[in-house]
């Protein structure tokens, strides 16, 4: 099946969260929303179609989970990435960030330190200090316009009494694949001193430019002992909204621990939408993924093309993976909330606050292109007629 991602969505009666929460974020009606990490395009046609065949049999009760919906999960992750997982280390979540928040809140103890590497996800900020505990920043190094770990301050933090390290991987908002050589520094430092790896691979599948995905838990017998996995084919195909994930624990014991919170906060089933479309689009959501990716690429191509010629001030990254752009905006000369005031008031666009993501945002806003290069192209030049009047 040949998919067309150029329509333009009408969101207006999705109950969308980009869109509906759009004018309480921003203070006005009328932005394009090119924030929040969903797509403005329609998922795979089989995964619609298993949703419309339940929703036909007209009865919603409490809903099982079969062996076959882990089996999808291993199945996935052997042939894309080479990891072959023994289901029975696997847990079901209500997304990635509920499972953090639960894994916290149960294991991280009061004051404990919690390494995270800014500029990241902001919600791994709230994630470790709502629950008690103290951040340790370990600050990516921006060289020529790349980013890289900063091993020696890593292990540095490490060596403070991190209980945890919080790894994006591959990252967001930076966009940067991390190599197999990089997650290997990463596990050592943290096997040797003790620091327990949680690894956020939300973003794994949106692979672009033939770049390849290396969970960290697949590295060595060491590290998977070592790793919280934290997986979901809730970015790959736009199902956020169902919220499910899946963990992989390093034992049963951890598993067991997990899953007696979730028995206690009554968590620990599927919504019986949530079940049919991970498994429809785990067995047959592949073609519509390759597609989705081209054109992906292709928005984010338009994207840097377009500044290049139209805004130089405005240097976009080239992201190895996700729908998610990091725009260099510091010769624009507008410093923190005039950048955020330019892009809402002038360019009447809705992106993220690169300072959201912690140190090293400052001068940065956070471009979603996962829409219509139509709606892109509508942005774009909206935005080159407000850098022209400044």
């Amino acid at each position: 099946m040949i998919y067309d991602f150029n329509p333009i969505m009408d969101r207006s009666n999705n109950y969308s969260a980009k869109h509906d929460e759009a004018a309480n974020k921003f203070g006005r009606e009328d932005i394009i929303p090119l924030w929040i990490a969903d797509m403005d395009l329609k998922t795979a046609q089989p995964i619609i179609d298993a949703m419309i065949d339940r929703a036909n049999q007209g009865m919603f009760g409490y809903t099982a989970r079969p062996e076959r919906y882990f089996e999808l999960v291993k199945d996935w992750q052997k042939k894309k990435n080479n990891w072959d997982i023994d289901i029975k280390y696997m847990s079901h979540s209500t997304g990635v960030m509920p499972m953090m928040c639960h894994f916290m809140r149960e294991f991280l103890g009061e004051g404990e330190n919690v390494i995270v590497q800014p500029p990241v996800y902001s919600e791994f900020f709230t994630a470790v200090e709502d629950w008690g505990g103290e951040l340790l920043y370990n600050p990516l190094k921006l060289i020529d316009g790349d980013y890289y770990i900063d091993f020696d301050d890593l292990e540095e933090k490490a060596k403070q009494g991190a209980k945890y390290l919080i790894i994006c991987n591959p990252h967001n908002p930076v966009g940067r694949v991390w190599t197999k050589e990089e997650l290997t520094k990463v596990g050592q430092i943290c096997l040797d001193n003790g620091v327990m790896v949680i690894s956020d691979e939300i973003h794994s599948d949106l692979m672009l430019w033939e770049n390849k995905h290396i969970p960290m838990a697949s590295i060595s017998e060491e590290f998977s002992k070592n790793t919280v996995t934290c997986i979901s084919a809730t970015k790959t195909f736009n199902l956020a909204g169902l919220q499910v994930s899946t963990t992989v624990f390093p034992n049963i014991e951890l598993k067991e621990k997990y899953e007696d919170v979730q028995g206690r906060l009554d968590s620990k089933r599927n919504n019986c939408f949530s079940l049919v479309s991970n498994m429809a689009a785990y067995e047959h959501g592949e073609e519509w993924l390759k597609q989705l990716l081209k054109y992906l690429e292709g928005n984010i191509d338009y994207i840097i093309n377009f500044c290049k010629e139209n805004i130089p001030q405005i240097k976009p990254n080239r992201p190895d993976c996700t729908y998610l752009m990091w725009l260099n905006c510091k010769d624009l000369g507008l410093d923190g909330d005039d950048l955020v005031d330019f892009f809402i008031n002038k360019a009447k666009l809705g992106l993220n606050d690169g300072r959201s993501f912690g140190e090293g945002g400052e001068g940065y806003m956070r471009l979603n292109v996962a829409c219509s290069r139509l709606l892109l192209e509508k942005a774009m030049n909206q935005l080159k007629e407000a850098v022209i009047s400044l």
